[in-house]
């Protein structure tokens, strides 16, 4: 069994009140419903939120809303906890080998083929997995705020960074990515349910510390991320000014 989990709280910093901004005439938590209820490969799609309005606005357009703690420090942990309370609630079995994909909630143009190519690679011995695609610019490949993967033979991540990886010696930087076949990360994630349940019970690794990036709390623990390469680009909204810019991209 695969589930959908949409994390959506309440307090962003940067854009309080997020998931119930108005995209176009809809909300963002309903764009994402809409997109993730066309995937295929899901049994079923949750909401886990820490705020009764944004649950009330998902059961009005006839989702599942989960009530979760206000002070989780990630939506993976989130998810965890969604997870669990539908296990505990008898709505699914406490199955081992059940997959969460987590779906952002802040992506409210997703394409539901992006989710089902990320369930399709799922067979029970996959830990976590999540998606990659390549970097076509020296922009991309230089910008801080997007994280680049280096992978092995097995497309299983050796290292997620900040900064382009590897580094090309003897190189010009603004030639890197006409050299070497990079690639960023794509933020859909994957995990298998006992995997979830461990990786929320370990403490922020040095690396992750150093890079500010979750995913390598997992690599330091010995945990195995397989990567999926994706075409699939859609924006994501961080603040307000994102929204227009995100509307204009479907034109």
């Amino acid at each position: 069994m695969i589930i959908g989990i949409i994390p959506a709280r309440y307090g962003s910093t940067r854009f309080p009140g997020k998931p119930l901004a108005d995209i176009g005439g809809k909300s963002m938590i309903q764009r994402v419903l809409e997109q993730a209820n066309q995937a295929t490969s899901l049994s079923k799609i949750v909401v886990a939120t820490d705020d009764d309005r944004i649950a009330e606005a998902v059961r009005q357009l006839g989702g599942e809303a989960i009530m979760t703690r206000t002070d989780h420090p990630s939506g993976t942990d989130r998810c965890w906890e969604a997870y669990y309370r539908l296990v505990e609630d008898g709505e699914i079995d406490d199955d081992s080998s059940n997959y969460v994909i987590n779906i952002q909630g802040d992506e409210p143009f997703l394409d539901p083929a992006q989710i089902d190519e990320l369930a399709a690679i799922l067979d029970g011995t996959v830990e976590l997995a999540t998606q990659m695609t390549s970097v076509d610019s020296a922009e991309l490949l230089h910008d801080p705020k997007e994280a680049k993967i280096t992978v092995n033979e097995r497309n299983e991540a050796l290292y997620f960074s900040r900064s382009p990886i590897p580094y090309l010696w003897r190189v010009d930087p603004a030639e890197w990515h006409k050299h070497h076949a990079y690639h960023r990360h794509v933020g859909l994630y994957a995990y298998r349910a006992d995997i979830l349940g461990k990786i929320t019970e370990l403490p922020p690794s040095p690396l992750e510390q150093a890079e500010s990036l979750e995913q390598l709390r997992w690599l330091e623990a010995g945990y195995r991320i397989k990567l999926v390469e994706t075409n699939y680009q859609t924006p994501s909204v961080d603040d307000p000014a994102d929204i227009e810019k995100a509307l204009r991209s479907l034109q």
